[in-house]
This record gives C-alpha cells, sequence and structure tokens, in this order.
C-alpha cells in the first residue's frame, strides 16, 4: 500500500509516449482555428438576441397590461397658461411665439390661452403654483432664459427656477412645464429660440399638451 505523503509519480517521456502527445499546430492552424471558433461564438450570440428580441416582442404583444400616454390630436377643449420671464426678453419672445404656434396647430384655440408675464425667472415658480391650483388650466409652461454671467448668480437663479416649477406642480397637481433655458451665452440661448437648434417653447407646448391630455383623459 502507497503512503499517503509519497509524492505523485510522474510521467516519462519515452520514444514511445512522445509519439501520443498532441503535435504543436503551426500559427496559420490556430489563427484559423480562433477565427472559426469566433465566428460560431459571434452566429450564436446573434442568434440569442434574435430569440430574445422575439420573446420579449411576443410578451408584450399578449400580455394584458393596460398602456396609457397623452394624445397631441386631441387639444380642444384644453385650456393653458403660459408664464413667461420678461429677463432677457430678446429670447423669451421667441420662445412664446413657438409655443403659441404650437398650440395653434394642436386645435387649441387662442381664447382657451392665457400669457402672464413675470419680472424674472426666479418668479416663475410662484406664479405657475397659484395658477395650476385655480383650476382654471389643464396645464401651466414655465418659459425663460437664465444666461450664465460672470458671477454664481446664475447657477442659483437656474437652480431655484427649476426647483420652483417643479414644486408647483407637485403642489397644485397640474402639469406644470419646465421651459426655461439655461445657456452660456446669447448665441446659444437664441438657436434654441428658433435658431439651428428649434424653438424650445414650440417643444415645450408639445410636451403641455400631451401631459394635459394625459391628465384630463386618464388620470382622473
Amino acid at each position: 500500500m502507497k503512503s499517503l505523503a509519497s509524492p505523485p509519480s510522474c510521467l516519462r517521456l519515452t520514444p514511445t509516449t512522445r509519439h501520443h502527445l498532441p503535435s504543436r499546430q503551426s500559427p496559420s492552424t490556430v489563427l484559423k482555428s480562433n477565427s472559426l471558433s469566433f465566428s460560431t461564438s459571434a452566429s450564436g450570440f446573434a442568434s440569442s438576441l434574435a430569440v430574445e428580441k422575439e420573446l420579449r416582442s411576443s410578451f408584450i404583444q399578449t400580455a394584458a397590461v393596460r398602456h396609457v400616454t397623452g394624445s397631441l390630436i386631441r387639444g380642444e377643449g384644453l385650456r393653458f397658461a403660459i408664464v413667461v420671464a420678461r429677463f432677457n426678453e430678446v429670447v423669451t419672445k421667441l420662445l412664446l411665439e413657438g409655443a403659441i404656434e404650437t398650440f395653434k396647430k394642436y386645435s387649441v384655440r387662442e381664447e382657451d390661452i392665457e400669457v402672464i408675464w413675470v419680472p424674472g425667472s426666479f418668479e416663475i415658480g410662484v406664479v405657475a403654483q397659484n395658477l395650476g391650483k385655480s383650476g382654471k388650466f389643464h396645464a401651466v409652461l414655465c418659459i425663460g432664459a437664465v444666461i450664465r454671467g460672470d458671477t454664481t448668480h446664475y447657477d442659483a437663479v437656474a437652480n431655484s427656477a427649476a426647483s420652483g416649477v417643479l414644486s408647483a406642480g407637485i403642489n397644485s397637481g397640474v402639469p406644470c412645464i419646465f421651459g426655461v433655458l439655461t445657456c452660456e451665452d446669447m448665441d446659444q440661448a437664441l438657436n434654441r429660440s428658433g435658431g439651428k437648434a428649434g424653438n424650445k417653447g414650440a417643444e415645450t407646448a408639445l410636451t403641455a399638451l400631451e401631459m394635459a391630455s394625459l391628465f384630463e383623459h386618464h388620470l382622473k
């Protein structure tokens, strides 16, 4: 009986055993083998992704889950307030025009739009909350433009405007849509108020339409 402490026996490479060892492959053979392995692996990965996608699609189509969303078609009868900051008026006027034009395209009547001017973006939140609580409007747009200067005043106003609009919506229960531009310079602001980057006022109006419709038709 062998001792448990005895070391394992070693294999001696005799002339006979050398013939049974795997021969060394050439680099080209290894490369071809690796390429084939990678190709097979990639093909299998693509197949598994396709199966997963099909299963997800099948789940979405067959699961009894109710999906609701606001409509951009049903704008009639919805009333909107637009709170606009007078500071940087050259920008905010263009944003306001974009919002009103968009409302008209989606069948919102002019008499169902009310525009309220405030001194600056800092003052938007409290007015938006008051309008939301009035019960007269389905959504409140908040439009302003804050442009960075040489001091930290920009950060204080931008942060306060954002938190003010958020609080207005939460406290009033009416969607208050953030449409305050926060830009590094006037060129950026003009580009986003009808220039190369579109009109953010128009985008804000679309968001307001969808949220107003969602609340009016699904979340009452």
